[in-house]
């Protein structure tokens, strides 16, 4: 298999920044190891981490939260303020789907590792070469430090699938996508003739380049992807790490009476990328994508439906939430889409 990052030609420059000495040498130890990275420097504070970086200009940083004079959540905003660069955060504190992660996230950590707990010594930072190796590779770093704008990889995918109503819903929920949205794929149920025309549509009024699916095409960062009516169903694959999902139109009968099917796109996606998703589903008739939007949250991704009072049609949200493939309510109003919690 050909190495994620086999496609550069210099190795990733990591700076490492920890209060703790131990720490700090394990993390170099455990980062030395792995021959796709050079870690040119250490710090102790977010005050030697801002001159280090302004002089190594390294590819990745990685980040503890828990520092004296200002803990990593706040040196993190400064730096994507200020300088953005793909961030690790290093914690203990780094649990899966945490408070503390999600703060990260949104303030722009491209990963987070959590410490392995009962291990020791550096095989406390096990897994986290490959966490800085996805950082670089998902915003498009190179030795360089030059952006690969639109063929950035990334691991987290959206899919969303509507009916009747779904062309005003799609065009407020992507009027609100910003332009390097994560990559997305869509079902709308309608007439094949129709597609290329809604995709244009779409276009024109979405920050991200929104088009058709092709067979075998990527998903990528910034990129918005409309299932073509009428002759096939769209299905999602996992192909490799460089460019981790392909589209593919897959013959086929209707599925709960629609080709392309929300169903089907949904069972691939909780194949292909579980956890790495997000499902949504909007307003239509019946109950097409439930059974997948389930298969989706079960397979740990995070999934939403429309609510019943700004569905033109209470049909597929309603079916998908009743079978508990629903984890949160999407709310319509004048303004942006918000979500809320559903019971």
């Amino acid at each position: 298999m050909v190495d994620e990052y086999s496609i550069y030609n210099n190795i990733i420059s990591v700076l490492v920044v920890d209060d703790s000495l131990t720490s700090r040498a394990l993390i170099m130890l455990a980062l030395k190891r792995d021959p796709r990275i050079k870690v040119v420097g250490t710090a102790g504070t977010p005050l030697e981490a801002k001159d280090l970086i302004l002089k190594l200009q390294p590819d990745v940083l990685t980040l503890d939260v828990e520092m004296p004079g200002m803990n990593g959540l706040q040196f993190l905003e400064k730096i994507m303020r200020l300088r953005p660069m793909p961030v690790v955060m290093v914690s203990s504190l780094m649990a899966p789907r945490s408070a503390m992660t999600d703060m990260a996230c949104r303030l722009g950590a491209v990963e987070c590792f959590s410490k392995s707990s009962g291990m020791q010594g550096e095989a406390v930072f096990a897994g986290l070469a490959d966490a800085v190796v996805r950082a670089a590779v998902q915003t498009g770093k190179s030795h360089s430090g030059k952006s690969q704008g639109h063929s950035v990889v990334s691991d987290t995918i959206v899919a969303i699938g509507a009916s009747t109503g779904g062309v005003e819903a799609l065009g407020e929920v992507l009027g609100s996508f910003p332009e390097d949205c994560p990559p997305t794929i869509i079902v709308q149920h309608m007439p094949q003739q129709f597609s290329n025309n809604f995709a244009r549509r779409l276009n024109a009024i979405s920050r991200p380049d929104v088009s058709l699916v092709t067979d075998g095409c990527k998903l990528i960062r910034g990129k918005v992807l409309i299932a073509p009516g009428g002759e096939a169903h769209t299905e999602v694959s996992r192909t490799g790490r460089v460019s981790p999902y392909s589209c593919h139109l897959v013959s086929g009968p209707p599925l709960n009476g629609h080709r392309p099917s929300v169903d089907a796109l949904f069972l691939s996606v909780a194949q292909a990328a579980g956890r790495l998703a997000i499902g949504v589903i909007l307003t239509g008739m019946e109950a097409d994508g439930a059974r997948g939007l389930l298969a989706m949250r079960r397979a740990g991704a995070r999934t939403i439906g429309q609510d019943r009072k700004t569905s033109v049609i209470y049909g597929m949200p309603k079916a998908a939430f009743e079978c508990g493939a629903v984890e949160m309510q999407l709310e319509g109003s004048k303004n942006p889409l918000v979500l809320k919690p559903a019971l």
